[in-house]
């Protein structure tokens, strides 16, 4: 399963164009403009499975920096202010990684 059986690849562009100048990341409005956060939590999970690139049930840091890049390998890599942003955001108990259920932190 890919990003765009679950996501509407013109969502997906829209998302990468709105953040595209290096800083201009929010999580929440990417959720947004993707469609991620209308998504159920099952969608999520499955989405958190294809963002997590090592399978190790965890998006740690080293990972969130490529997070664009796993919607278009060709997408910028986020700024470590950007990446530390949005692993605060997720990260719901402060180990410094992402599970699946930080994802469902970010649909609001």
């Amino acid at each position: 399963m890919s990003l765009t059986d679950i996501l509407s690849p013109s969502d997906i562009a829209a998302a990468l164009r709105d953040c595209q100048a290096p800083d201009s990341f929010s999580p929440k409005k990417f959720f947004q403009i993707s469609g991620m956060s209308k998504k159920s939590s099952s969608q999520l999970k499955e989405i958190f499975r294809i963002l997590d690139n090592d399978q190790s049930g965890f998006i740690e840091e080293d990972e969130l920096k490529y997070f664009l890049q796993r919607f278009e390998c060709g997408a910028r890599v986020l700024t470590t202010s950007e990446t530390k942003t949005f692993l605060a955001a997720a990260d719901h108990d402060g180990d410094g990684k992402i599970g699946a259920e930080g994802i469902d932190l970010l649909k609001c």
